[in-house]
């Protein structure tokens, strides 16, 4: 969880994904097309990628990929994101600087 908690806190955009996930695709377009420069971690390619599965599930993730971080904190999975991003929330979250814990 450790590896989790600091990888999400070195950029202001973090996504935890898997290179063959086309929700986890389609998040990360969206960040692209916000101009957010996402900061992408595959955790198929990494080799502690299954420890990092579960330790994102142990932090709230509703599911394990996508797992999107704004400032260090976790907003949520595709479903969370997309809410954010149609009600016009994450944009706004993008703009506003949040700290890095």
């Amino acid at each position: 969880m450790d590896k989790v908690t600091r990888l999400a806190s070195e950029n202001q955009v973090v996504i935890f994904s898997k290179s063959s996930c086309c929700l986890c695709y389609a998040v990360k377009i969206l960040f692209q097309e916000l101009k957010a420069n996402p900061e992408v971690h595959e955790i198929d390619q990494e080799p502690e990628g299954r420890e990092m599965e579960k330790a994102l599930l142990r932090l709230g993730c509703p599911a394990p990929v996508p797992a999107v971080f704004i400032g260090g904190k976790l907003v949520g999975s595709t479903n969370e994101v997309m809410s954010l991003h149609l009600s016009g929330q994450l944009a706004q979250l993008l703009k506003t600087p949040q700290p890095i814990s």
